[in-house]
Formats: structure tokens, C-alpha cells, sequence
């Protein structure tokens, strides 16, 4: 059964492991790209795998086929207009040849702050479920996390921020999932939520990340001219790596 010190620990490694990217991009911008290159397909394996083999499997356990996918399909067109309403607010407040002023830097912060604490609701959501189900979750999200964390990195360093403000804002951005994830587990656990409803949530969330974020972003970065690229490996392998865990995951729990 999971604890509040599950939650707290594993929602710490989702949030704060994220910036590993971000920090290696501070020091060396050439290894950031290298891992950015190899974690985007990695990531996207690892979200679809999660979302189909773990997430929408326990969540209707949870709750109804009905509700869990009215869950998930609601999830997928909140972060669109979400999104949405991103794209229109940046370029609604862009003009031409105007250097970027502060509320933009504002609106990076409030978005990245946005999806870490969604991430906490997710990690927290998993563990109602299953101690193996928040740690698979807990593995996908840090690893989407690491390629967007090192895009908020570099956007933060090109609209003129200092190095250590870029690194104490996106900290303190972090711990947006191990807050959301207290609170989210402290409701659920006074069976105040509705598990099935929260698990299709984010399984819509994570979905849509992958399916309109990561998995263009693989594609539009193949090279043109070689029959050869790794990146589909590495998109297996996410898929891969996330079934080996949920299966030792669920083997390891129902041992004890």
C-alpha cells in the first residue's frame, strides 16, 4: 500500500530528475543536445507504453470503461486548448522587431510550473492505485520531462536570464509536482476523488504529449538523406524498457 513517503520521494525524483537536462546545459550545451536526441524517442515509448499498458489498464479497475475513456478523451482536449490558449496568448502579445520583455518569461515559468504540477497529480493518481503503477508512471514522467525541462532551459538563457535565476526558477517550478502530488494523494486517500476519472485525466495528458509534441518533434529532427536512424530503436525501447518494469514491478508486489 502506498504512503505519503512513496509519494514524496517518488514525485521528488519525477520533478527535480527532469532537470538533469537542464543542468547539463548550463555546463555543456553539447551533451544536453546528446541527451535531448536520445531521450525524445526514448520518452515517447515510454508515455504510450505507460498510458496503454499500465494507466487505462488500472484505471478501470478503478472505474467503468465508459467513465475511464470520457476521462481520458476529456484530458487529451483540455491540454489542447490549453495549448491553444498558450499559442494565441504569445503570439497575441508579440510584435516585430520588439525585444522580449518580462511577461513572457512569466508565461514559460506559469506553463512549465503548469504541466509539473499536472505531472504530481498523475504520479499521486498512480500511487491511489498501485505502488508499481506511481513508480511506472513516476519513470515516464521524468523522462518526458528531461527534453522539455532542457527546452525551458535554453528558452529562459536566450530571453536574458542568468544562469542561476534560470536554475532557482525551474526549482522551484519543480516542486510543483511534489506539491500537487501531497495534496492529490491526500484527497484520494480520504476517498475524495474519483480514482478511475483522475488515472483517465492523465493518461489523456500524457497521450497527448506524446502524440503531439514528441513524436512530430522525432520526425521532423530524422535525417533526410539516411535510410538509417536510431530514433526508432530508441522509440521501441522506451516501449520496451516501461513493459520489462510494469511486469518485474507487478511481479515484485505480488510476491510480498
Amino acid at each position: 500500500m502506498a504512503t505519503y513517503w512513496h509519494v514524496i520521494f517518488y514525485s521528488s525524483i519525477g520533478g527535480i530528475f527532469s532537470l538533469v537536462g537542464g543542468i547539463l546545459l548550463l555546463s555543456n550545451q553539447k551533451v544536453a543536445q546528446k541527451l535531448a536526441n536520445y531521450a525524445t524517442p526514448f520518452a515517447a515509448g515510454a508515455l504510450i507504453a505507460a498510458v496503454f499498458l499500465d494507466l487505462l489498464t488500472d484505471g478501470l479497475e478503478e472505474s467503468s470503461i465508459d467513465t475511464v475513456m470520457w476521462a481520458c478523451l476529456s484530458g487529451i482536449v483540455v491540454f489542447f486548448f490549453l495549448e491553444r490558449f498558450l499559442h494565441w496568448f504569445h503570439h497575441h502579445h508579440e510584435h516585430k522587431n520588439e525585444k522580449p520583455k518580462d511577461h513572457r518569461i512569466g508565461l514559460i515559468i506559469i506553463g512549465d510550473t503548469l504541466h509539473n504540477a499536472l505531472d504530481g497529480v498523475a504520479i499521486a493518481a498512480s500511487f491511489l492505485v498501485s505502488v508499481p503503477t506511481g513508480i511506472v508512471t513516476t519513470i515516464a514522467v521524468a523522462a518526458h520531462e528531461i527534453p522539455q525541462e532542457i527546452g525551458d532551459f535554453g528558452l529562459l538563457l536566450s530571453r536574458g536570464m542568468s544562469r542561476k535565476k534560470v536554475l532557482f526558477v525551474n526549482l522551484m517550478s519543480a516542486l510543483a509536482t511534489v506539491v500537487m502530488a501531497v495534496i492529490t494523494f491526500a484527497v484520494g486517500s480520504a476517498e475524495k476523488l474519483p480514482v478511475g476519472v483522475l488515472i483517465g485525466v492523465s493518461a489523456g495528458f500524457l497521450l497527448y504529449i506524446a502524440m503531439s509534441d514528441l513524436i512530430p518533434s522525432i520526425h521532423e529532427e530524422s535525417p533526410k538523406k539516411r535510410f538509417f536512424d536510431w530514433r526508432p530503436f530508441m522509440f521501441v525501447a522506451g516501449i520496451a524498457v516501461v513493459a520489462i518494469s510494469i511486469k518485474i514491478a507487478h511481479l515484485v508486489t505480488e510476491s510480498h
